[in-house]
C-alpha cells in the first residue's frame, strides 16, 4: 500500500507498511500511481504521450524519452527488491499474538481534583467535576494507586504518573506527598517513576514551579492562544477571561525550564478555525513546545467542529507547515506537537496497533480510587474496570479494550496514517459511534492531513541540509 500526495511543491510517496517516504519528480510520480494498475507498456506510451503533449509544454521542463521512462522503472523495481516501495503487509501475521499479549500497567492518570477554578464550556470533564460529585483526592487513595502500579507493573522499570483534574493544583498538598511516596518506593521496588502535571496556572506561583522543577518530568499548561480566543472558552467562574493572569506565569515557568519538557496545550473550535494564528500567537510569545489540538465535542454544541469546517482546518495546518519551516530557516524554530512524528525508529510494533494502551497499560484513577480506561471514560460506570483495592475486576471490559488495534476496524485497514496514529482514540470512537472499535471521523480526517505536513516538513528540511 503507498500513499501519494503533493504538498509545497514536493512530490511525496510513503510506503504504509515500511514507513518509507520518498520525494519524486513528476515522471516517477506519474508512474508510480499506475505501477500496480497498468502494464508496463501502457505506461510508457501514457507517459510519452503526457510529457510530449504541446498543451503540457508548460509544465514540462524538457522531453521524457523511453528511456527515462525504463530507467524510472529500474528505480522502482530496486525500491521494491529493497523492501521500501509496495511492500507487504508483515503485521498481519503478528495480530494473533498480539491479541493473546500479556501486557502490564504501565502509565496511571491520577485524578487529583474533581473541580476546577475555571468554567471551560468545551471541557469533557464537566467543569472538572465528571458530571458527578466535586472531591479532592485523599493522600490514602493516592498512595493505594501507586501501590497498585507497582504491584501490576510486571518487570517494567519506567512507570508514569500524570497528576490531572479538574485543576491538580487545587489539592497540590496531596500532589507533594504522593511524589514523596512515590520516590521512596522507586528505591524499594527498582522502579522509576515520571511525573506529570496539567494545570490551567491559576495556582501556579513560585513555590509549585520550583517543585516542578525538580519533580515533574514534563508539564503542560493550558492555553488556547490568541487572548480573545482563550477568554472566550476559557473564564474563570465569574466568567472574567483568564488570559492576561495566567500568560506572565506560563512564560516564566517555560523559561524556568529551559523551554523544555513542558507543552503549552490549547484547544481550537469551530469559532476559530483559523488556529494557526493562535499557534503562532504562542511561539510570538517565546514559547518553543506548542499543541494546539481540535476539539472533540458533541455535534449539537456551538463550538463543535464541523464537516464544512475541515477544508479550512487543512488548509491552516498547510499554512503553518510553511510558517514553521520559514521560521526554521531563520532561527525561530518551536516544535509543533502534531507535527512531531519520527521517520526513522518510533514506537515499536504494539504501540503502533494499539495506540496509547488504554484499559490495558494506561489506566484513570478517580478521588474514590475507581479505575476507569482513560481519563475520558471516568464517570461512565459501564466502562469502570474496577478499584485500587481489588484491581481490574472486570476481565471482559479490558479484553475488549485489548483487542483495539488498526485491524480490529475497517477504516484503519484502508488508512495510510494507521500505524503513526495507531487507531486513534477508543473515547471518541464510543461518543460518536457507540463502539471503541471504531474512528472518529472528522478527527481521522485532520489526522491524515497532520501526518502530511509532517512528512513534507522532514522532506524540506532533508533538502534544505544538503542543497
Amino acid at each position: 500500500m503507498i500513499h501519494q500526495y503533493k504538498n509545497n511543491g514536493y512530490n511525496i510517496i510513503l510506503d504504509v507498511n515500511s514507513g518509507s517516504v520518498h520525494v519524486v519528480d513528476d515522471l516517477a510520480y506519474d508512474i508510480i500511481a499506475l505501477y500496480e494498475k497498468e502494464e508496463k507498456e501502457a505506461i510508457t506510451l501514457k507517459m510519452l504521450s503526457k510529457y510530449s503533449n504541446q498543451e503540457n509544454q508548460d509544465l514540462i521542463k524538457e522531453p521524457v524519452t523511453r528511456e527515462a521512462i525504463l530507467e524510472v522503472f529500474d528505480e522502482i523495481e530496486q525500491l521494491k527488491q529493497n523492501k521500501t516501495l509496495f511492500t507487504e503487509d508483515i503485521y498481519k501475521q503478528y495480530l494473533t499474538d498480539f491479541k493473546k499479549r500479556k501486557t502490564v500497567v504501565k502509565a496511571l492518570c491520577l485524578h487529583i481534583s474533581h473541580d476546577c477554578n475555571l468554567a471551560c464550556p468545551y471541557c469533557f470533564a464537566g467543569q472538572g467535576e465528571y458530571q458527578g460529585d466535586r472531591a479532592l483526592m485523599s493522600f490514602e487513595v493516592g498512595k493505594k494507586a501507586l501501590d497498585f502500579l507497582i504491584a501490576n507493573s510486571g518487570k517494567r522499570r519506567n512507570l508514569e504518573v500524570d497528576f490531572f483534574g479538574g485543576e491538580p493544583l487545587m489539592n497540590f498538598e496531596v500532589v507533594k506527598q504522593l511524589v514523596a511516596y512515590g520516590r521512596e518506593q522507586e528505591k524499594l521496588y527498582n522502579k522509576n517513576f515520571r511525573f506529570t502535571l496539567t494545570t490551567n496556572g491559576v495556582l501556579l506561583n513560585e513555590e509549585i514551579m520550583e517543585f516542578c522543577n525538580k519533580e515533574m518530568g514534563n508539564v503542560v499548561l493550558s492555553i488556547d492562544g490568541r487572548k480573545e480566543v482563550h477568554d472566550k472558552m476559557r473564564p474563570s467562574r465569574n466568567g472574567k477571561g483568564s488570559y492576561d493572569f495566567i500568560l506572565p506565569k506560563f512564560k516564566k515557568f517555560a523559561d524556568s525550564r529551559n523551554q523544555e519538557k513542558y507543552y503549552v496545550r490549547g484547544t481550537f473550535t469551530h469559532y476559530n478555525t483559523d488556529f494557526s494564528k493562535d499557534v503562532l500567537s504562542l511561539a510570538d510569545h517565546g514559547f518553543k513546545q506548542i499543541s494546539i489540538e481540535p476539539v472533540v465535542s458533541p455535534p449539537e454544541e456551538p463550538y463543535a467542529i464541523t464537516e464544512e469546517d475541515v477544508p479550512i482546518i487543512c488548509a491552516e495546518y498547510d499554512k503553518l507547515a510553511v510558517e514553521m519551516l520559514k521560521r526554521q530557516k531563520e532561527g525561530r524554530a518551536f516544535q509543533f506537537f502534531h507535527f512531531m512524528i519520527d521517520l526513522s525508529g518510533g514506537p515499536c510494533v504494539a504501540k503502533r496497533l494499539s495506540g496509547c494502551g488504554s484499559g490495558t497499560e494506561y489506566l484513570a484513577v478517580t478521588p474514590w480510587g475507581d479505575l476507569y480506561p482513560c481519563h475520558q471514560f471516568v464517570g461512565m460506570t459501564e466502562f469502570l474496570l474496577g478499584n485500587v483495592e481489588t484491581g481490574i475486576v472486570n476481565i471482559d471490559l479490558q479484553n475488549e479494550f485489548k483487542t483495539c488495534n488498526v485491524y480490529a476496524k475497517k477504516k484503519c485497514q484502508e488508512c495510510f496514517a494507521r500505524y503513526y496514529c495507531s487507531g486513534g482514540c477508543a473515547a471518541n470512537s464510543y461518543h460518536f459511534h457507540g463502539k471503541i472499535n471504531d474512528a472518529y471521523d472528522i478527527g481521522c480526517e485532520l489526522q491524515r492531513k497532520r501526518i502530511e505536513c509532517a512528512i513534507m516538513m522532514k522532506a524540506a528540511m532533508a533538502n534544505h541540509v544538503s542543497a
